[in-house]
């Protein structure tokens, strides 16, 4: 039998409760994890502030847990893939609203009045052909 230094076995019983949200945005695809601690936020591996530079993006992905007023309960850690800055940090606010729910149901009016329940439709549109983008049309010319 294994035995667990106390340091660890404390470590792995806190980290026993954790709730899990994916959020989509664009092409971008977040995996959540809210685990209970002081509102540490990790992105990829690294700090948030690392990782999105713009204030405007960070507020965006902490808006669910300021509405909830549990943004120093938990501690936030996301795998995120595809996109951009904007799409990730999209994906990630709806990662972190879905993943609140299973912390307690009666968030849900909440989180369904700010609109951060429901993943943003909006998409880039296909390219057509005959075009150069998926609306541009190359340059008319008479002769």
């Amino acid at each position: 039998m294994k035995v667990v230094p106390a340091a660890v076995a404390t470590t792995l019983t806190q980290r026993s409760v954790e709730y899990q949200g994916t959020g989509r945005r664009k092409t971008s695809v977040a995996r959540v994890r809210l685990v209970p601690g002081e509102g540490r936020i990790i992105v990829n591996g690294r700090p948030v502030d690392d990782y999105f530079p713009t204030p405007m993006l960070r507020d965006s992905l902490t808006l669910p847990l300021r509405l909830t007023h549990l943004d120093d309960r938990f501690d936030v850690i996301v795998r995120v893939s595809g996109g951009g800055m904007s799409g990730q940090a999209g994906a990630i606010r709806h990662g972190i609203a879905r993943a609140l729910l299973l912390v307690d149901e009666n968030y849900r009016p909440i989180l369904k009045k700010a609109g951060l329940l429901t993943r943003d439709p909006r998409m880039k549109e296909r390219r057509k052909y005959g075009l150069k983008k998926a609306r541009k049309a190359p340059q008319f010319s008479k002769r």
